[in-house]
């Protein structure tokens, strides 16, 4: 085949396609080999110096990771470049400029649409999860068994403990004397291999605990034995892999080794871990795997992991100095830099703001409260592990408060409340403190101490449905205007221990389904995956690169009311009120780590710390004075060379910036340029403004 020349692709494009791309910071695209592998070659260099492409061969395709964030000049296909964008957006093709036409030569037809796109050998790779596959779910937890089947004959003094499978793949946890490498690793991988080659089938048997203890204590495995204590069910089931290795197990599991992918399996890093979580019990060996249908599921995995370790919010709260978590203060407890508090700030003024609309009222409640608070509550019986300890005032104990609905509960009971009253919504952005172990700290996603956009509500059994449709519209419209449009959505209904009638239990679940079925969100039921006080909905949101992260949840509660004999008065006697606890966020905390690494730190214009910034060329406070006024966050860079000033603000994030030299301020000019739209040109003071002021009512690009 002829070698193909690529046209030079204009700049003015290549800032629409960025714009197009911006809420999808990366896609995955396979494209069909047409050209020579050299020329093949040639194209990906063009491709990933352009666009910022991650690139790597795939059977006969190249695949592509496709990211918003470093669109610059440089030569591509007009075409290709078109079809990326259009399938990204999900949008029709964006029609070519008379420049393109031009560019290319006249050419005939229509771009390709999403449809059109499939056709040519585009693909989009689709990563499934344990929920929505089986299949995966079976594949992870045998990966997971053979693994500990080939360590044991790499590593034949190796004592296996607990390995299950996890979310985007598997884990063992081993007795090992020697730390483990890197090429120890690959030993390990290459065993495995061989296992799978060996095609070994998976056999589920039945046995008595004595006999299940007998074989246990016939291989030397003293974990096993602790494990076979925790099991309460009888008969116990064990999985052998052919006739030379067996664990205790429930299951699932494919039907032979010969099933599992070798190419779609891969070891990934060794961890510590204390066994049952204890840091005076043994240290063991962690190995962290993942595994998938396909190659190209692996293939995809890798690039974003890749993907999210450029996004980590431990790194770029760093990096962009919003926060900080220090050793002297304490672990799990988060310092809000000027910059992170300035966005969290405006995180809550929203979050207020809707709130007083949809007719809530707020509060503000203590930080501390008498013990006696959490006896009633329950917190002690249930919860204690999870709180710190008591503090002694005045020879009266006082706990750190876990949670706010206590607080929330006295209020309502410091009136009596008639019918007429519910419902009554009561919301606080309250911070909590809960104890959690150093190990599991993790960053935002896992503090000591972290702000709940917490709420309440009190309300009659026959306005469940409408209240939680209220909830479920007011989710959505906060979720999106942070950019989250794609959810999960669970229901969970009665345990097997709960309290509460059967006749409660099911107006309150058919309540929340119906309300579901009101909003037309798909949803799935977790059959008795409820607490035990009443039935819930959780909400997953879905971040720019596909991962799903848990926030909003729903939770109708027939338990507190009863223990802090809550009632209302109706025409007839006293009432137990239902109550219904509510968070959109979560905490605040979590939402902004993820926020982070949704947007890369680099945060729409609305809530973006420093939405523009000048570089002077001469002198700027008027100019900066100005803004200020119109409540722009702006700021002036000086002290370094222009080009030093720009490749700054670019790393910084800054959405806007403004070159101001002696024919701007003589002519009250800015001469403008977006991170995303590129030049605007040079602009009156006032149209800067209003074009600000517009893009964030609207919540857009500017």
């Amino acid at each position: 085949m002829a070698s193909t020349t690529m046209p030079k692709f204009s700049f003015p494009i290549l800032r629409t396609l960025k714009h197009t791309l911006q809420p999808y910071p990366y896609l995955l695209l396979s494209l069909p080999r047409k050209f020579p592998s050299s020329n093949l070659r040639v194209q990906g260099k063009i491709l990933s110096k352009s666009l910022g492409l991650k690139s790597f061969n795939l059977s006969n395709k190249v695949v592509f990771l496709v990211t918003s964030t470093c669109m610059r000049r440089g030569e591509c296909s007009c075409s290709q470049l078109r079809a990326i964008s259009s399938l990204a957006a999900g949008q029709e093709a964006i029609p070519k400029t008379e420049s393109e036409v031009d560019e290319e030569g006249p050419k005939t037809g229509t771009l390709p649409t999403n449809e059109s796109l499939g056709e040519q050998g585009q693909e989009l790779v689709v990563l499934p999860t344990n929920e929505s596959s089986e299949t995966l779910l079976r594949l992870r937890h045998t990966s997971a068994h053979v693994m500990a089947m080939a360590v044991q004959k790499v590593i034949p003094e190796a004592k296996v403990t607990i390995g299950p499978w996890i979310e985007k793949g598997f884990y063992y946890d081993f007795d090992i004397k020697e730390p483990l490498a890197e090429k120890d690793l690959k030993k390990i991988k290459k065993e495995m291999d061989r296992i799978i080659g060996r095609n070994l089938p998976l056999r589920r048997e039945e046995v008595s605990r004595e006999e299940a203890s007998r074989r246990i204590q016939a291989i030397n495995e003293p974990y096993k034995l602790e494990i076979l204590e925790s099991i309460k069910t009888e008969p116990i089931t064990i999985y052998h892999i052919g006739e030379e290795w067996w664990d205790l197990c429930a299951g699932p599991h494919v039907e032979r080794t010969g099933q599992l992918n070798r190419k779609a399996i891969e070891l990934e890093s060794v961890a510590g871990a204390y066994w049952r979580g204890d840091e005076k019990r043994q240290m063991l060996q962690r190995i962290y795997g993942t595994a998938w249908e396909t190659e190209e599921q692996l293939k995809a995995y890798q690039v974003q992991k890749v993907e999210a370790k450029r996004r980590d919010h431990r790194r770029l709260g760093q990096d962009l100095d919003l926060f900080s978590i220090q050793e002297d203060t304490g672990a799990g407890l988060v310092l809000w830099h000027p910059k992170g508090a300035l966005v969290r700030q405006l995180i809550e003024d929203y979050w207020k703001k809707i709130h007083l609309r949809k007719g809530y009222e707020l509060l503000y409640t203590p930080h501390v409260a008498k013990l006696d608070l959490w006896k009633t509550s329950g917190h002690i019986d249930f919860y204690k592990e999870n709180m710190f300890d008591q503090m002694d005032i005045e020879e009266e104990l006082y706990q750190l408060r876990p949670m706010n609905c206590p607080f929330h509960i006295q209020v309502y009971k410091h009136v009596p409340r008639s019918y007429r009253d519910l419902p009554i919504r009561y919301a606080e952005l309250g911070t909590v403190y809960r104890f959690e172990r150093s190990g599991a700290l993790h960053g935002l996603f896992r503090v000591r101490g972290f702000t709940q956009d917490d709420a309440h509500i009190f309300c009659l059994p026959d306005q469940i449905r409408s209240e939680i449709r209220g909830v479920l519209d007011l989710t959505e419209e906060v979720l999106t205007q942070f950019g989250f449009k794609r959810y999960e959505v669970n229901l969970s209904t009665k345990p097997e221990k709960a309290v509460g009638s059967d006749e409660i239990w099911s107006r309150a679940t058919t309540a929340l389904k119906q309300a579901l079925d009101d909003k037309g969100w798909d949803f799935c039921i977790d059959e008795g995956g409820g607490a035990f006080y009443g039935p819930k909905i959780d909400l997953k949101i879905e971040d720019a690169i596909g991962r799903k992260w848990q926030c909003s949840t729903i939770q109708v509660d027939f338990n507190l009311p009863e223990r802090f004999k809550l009632s209302y008065v109706d025409s007839e006697d006293k009432k137990q009120p239902i109550m219904i606890h509510r968070a959109i966020f979560g905490s605040v905390e979590r939402f902004f780590g993820i926020l982070i690494e949704n947007y890369a730190g680099d945060f729409p214009l609305w809530i973006a710390p420093v939405q523009a910034r000048l570089l002077p060329v001469t002198d700027t406070e008027e100019v900066v004075a100005k803004l200020k006024e119109n409540d722009i966050r702006a700021e002036y860079a000086d002290g370094e060379r222009l080009a030093k000033l720009i490749r700054n603000a670019e790393t910084e994030k800054i959405p806007l910036m403004a070159v101001v030299g002696p024919k701007e301020v003589q002519s009250r000019t800015l001469t403008v340029r977006t991170r995303h739209g590129g030049e605007l040109g040079t602009l009156s003071i006032e149209e800067v403004i209003q074009k600000i002021e517009n893009s964030v009512a609207t919540r857009t690009l500017l």
